[in-house]
């Protein structure tokens, strides 16, 4: 039988990234007593406000069929936050509204970009970029973030990378795996180069509101002389606690946003309007519970970098926003993956090795920042210990 291309692009991008992870569930469900530190799940529940706002809206009737764009409530309140968050006027027909962030950057590369086209991102990268970019039959341009430029990505290093094929400048800031926060001077040289090659630039801001004490977050959208080729991506799932409700969107010019509703109403029509209004009510207000989880975050990464950071040979990268901290295990001389496993299997800490993210993180292990400290603590002990194992026996 003969099945679509898409199958084929997409054939070695998904669940074998996060094969460690689904090992560690299952040795976790057998009793093995595991210590995850894979996903970046949000380490307290959904705001009960937020939970009762859903469910009165269900209780009222709002469980019938919504639009491409977003129920009309949700659309005014992104409008109004994003004109207050980047001081200028930002209208509701540049506002669309879609499930999770995941979906929404599927759906904007889906508009953007087709076989034959390039998308520049950076490497490394959240595990399922390129299968978002490979899906629409575009080609993955990777971009070496390096360890000292903070992992921030380097006007040069892009300009190296464009081609004629070049469509898309795919930016996540604060970045996942690394923490780093680009800043509004990194952003301008950034767009700049963009309009030089008349790129599109796609920024995901989900980890937006969990930046860490003294770091200021800046958006694309902040550049009113970009704002024709500047499109962000967001959702409630980190700064509200909320992934399993998938509730996302995207901002961008007028003419984008009519270009990608047919899509839109093609792939979905329309969302669910009792977390439509449970979206509206969350990005109405600040967020009930991202200032405390972000101070836990540091907390975490602070200790992780005073317990491990020069023991063995590893090294410890402090994030500057974000879920996850990043540990440099090169020095030990296996791969981030061969190291993961065996640390799983051996001492019962679950890891991302860094290769699930892009070749640029071959060597480091990604760490999340989300189980109690008690839990980190004990998790470095093992950790270091195993580390001095390896180095002893290399």
């Amino acid at each position: 039988m003969r099945y679509a291309p898409v199958t084929e692009r997409l054939a070695d991008l998904g669940g074998a990234k996060w094969e460690i992870h689904a090992l560690a569930r299952r040795m976790q469900a057998a009793g093995e007593p595991v210590i995850e530190l894979t996903i970046g799940e949000p380490d307290v529940p959904t705001p009960a406000s937020l939970m009762d706002t859903a469910h009165q809206a269900m209780i009222s009737g709002r469980t019938g069929y919504s639009n491409g764009r977003g129920e009309p409530a949700l659309v005014a309140a992104l409008a109004a936050r994003y004109s207050a968050r980047r001081g200028r006027p930002i209208g509701k027909d540049q506002v669309m509204c879609l499930p999770g962030t995941q979906t929404t950057l599927y759906a904007i590369l889906q508009t953007l970009v087709t076989e034959g086209d390039e998308v520049l991102v950076g490497d490394p990268m959240y595990a399922t970029y390129e299968g978002l970019i490979r899906a629409t039959g575009a080609a993955v341009i990777p971009v070496p973030l390096r360890p000292e430029a903070g992992f921030r990505i380097q006007p040069a290093d892009i300009a190296a990378r464009i081609t004629p094929r070049a469509r898309v400048l795919f930016l996540n800031s604060p970045h996942n795996p690394t923490g780093s926060v680009l800043s509004r001077d990194d952003l301008t040289a950034l767009c700049q180069l963009a309009a030089a090659h008349d790129l599109w630039v796609l920024c995901d801001e989900v980890y937006e509101d969990l930046c860490f004490p003294g770091v200021t977050f800046a958006s694309p959208l902040d550049l009113p002389d970009f704002a024709d080729r500047v499109i962000v991506a967001s959702s409630i799932s980190k700064s509200h606690a909320a992934p399993g409700f998938r509730s996302g969107w995207c901002i961008g010019p007028a003419e984008f946003c009519e270009r990608l509703l047919p899509l839109s109403e093609t792939m979905l029509f329309g969302s669910q309007p009792f977390i439509a209004d449970m979206t509206a009510a969350a990005v109405s207000a600040p967020s009930p519970v991202a200032a405390e989880m972000t101070a836990r975050f540091q907390r975490r990464a602070t200790l992780i970098r005073d317990r491990l950071d020069g023991v063995a040979g590893l090294r410890v990268h402090m994030p500057q926003a974000g879920m996850f901290a990043l540990l440099d295990i090169r020095a030990t001389g296996m791969t981030g993956d061969a190291f993961a496993r065996a640390l799983l299997t051996e001492v019962k800490v679950a890891s991302m090795p860094g290769e699930s993210f892009g070749a640029a993180l071959a060597g480091w292990l990604r760490l999340s920042l989300t189980q109690p400290d008690d839990r980190i603590a004990e998790a470095c002990s093992r950790i270091a210990a195993f580390a001095a194992d390896r180095r002893i026996a290399a």
